[in-house]
């Protein structure tokens, strides 16, 4: 049964690939409208994490943001779908615009290794492409339960000639040497770790539990940060590459300090772009000791 699943799920992402780009995006459009009308556990999870994250919006407000939300998630299903079966280099085209570039390139002429720090905001695989062309990192990432999306993926993220590692102890491990020895790697910093991994810091209207793995890398200035985002232009056409310095303060050696200073970039630019955010995403499961659950 598994692998009749995973067939046809990697025979409906080919599906989406043969389509023209503004197809690809109809399609997704259409996808996150039916999430919006129809009742289903994304929907139910967004609107909670909206409430929790946009308290000073109004109700109307909220539920516009979660329309418009649900739209971009199934625009990033269908868009993805193109980055995992085309060739590399025909996403990379729909990269219209790049801002700091320069921020990574003075990052990989410093010596030390370099963490590229991003979220679920966007395309992360169109992302994925763009960060590889320029240091062939190795890219962390948790796989699919789906065989069979999970080989798919992992044969077609590496396309740039970068590596990939699962999210498992070996795969720490494999960032942390890489990291050590002056290589690059590439790591989503928004998934909720286990409480023994993480921190809770301020997150928008709220408080989320936050990883220690990338400030704990940075720590005393042994490697160098940089933040990476691939975000949907208004107009459809493309994408918009964001590249920024980590701020000083996930450099410091206080635990949480570091954390919340990454924190707080990532929630400046989830308010910039409050739509493109996976607001399906159980980010908020683990609450602070006596908070009730949100799920």
């Amino acid at each position: 049964m598994e692998k009749l699943k995973g067939a046809l799920v990697v025979g409906f992402l080919r599906l989406f690939a043969l389509l023209p780009w503004r197809a690809v995006q109809a399609a997704g459009n259409a996808i996150g409208w039916l999430m919006w009308k129809l009742p289903n556990s994304s929907r139910d999870v967004a609107r909670i994490n909206l409430a929790k994250c946009f308290p000073e919006l109004s109700e109307a407000e909220r539920e516009r943001l979660l329309g418009q939300s649900l739209k971009d998630i199934g625009k990033t299903l269908t868009e993805s779908a193109c980055a995992w079966i085309w060739p590399a280099h025909k996403s990379l085209e729909l990269v219209r615009e790049v801002e700091g570039l320069e921020v990574l390139q003075q990052a990989l002429a410093s010596g030390k290794g370099v963490v590229g720090i991003t979220s679920h905001l966007g395309n992360w695989e169109v992302l994925n492409h763009f960060y590889g062309r320029q240091c062939k990192p190795i890219v962390f990432y948790r796989p699919p339960k789906l065989k069979a999306v999970d080989e798919l993926l992992q044969q077609q993220r590496v396309q740039m000639g970068n590596r990939v590692a699962p999210s498992t102890k070996e795969g720490i491990l494999r960032i942390i040497k890489e990291v050590r020895s002056g290589g690059s790697v590439g790591i989503p910093a928004d998934p909720e770790p286990s409480r023994s991994a993480g921190v809770f810091v301020p997150f928008l209207g709220t408080t989320a539990l936050t990883s220690k793995f990338v400030p704990g890398m940075l720590a005393g200035g042994k490697a160098v940060g940089v933040f990476l985002h691939a975000v949907r232009l208004d107009d459809g056409s493309g994408y918009k590459v964001i590249l920024e310095a980590a701020p000083q303060g996930m450099y410091s050696e206080d635990v949480e300090e570091g954390v919340a200073a990454m924190s707080e970039v990532i929630a400046r630019y989830v308010r910039t772009y409050p739509s493109q955010y996976m607001w399906s995403m159980k980010r908020f499961k683990k609450r602070p000791d006596g908070e009730a659950k949100w799920y």
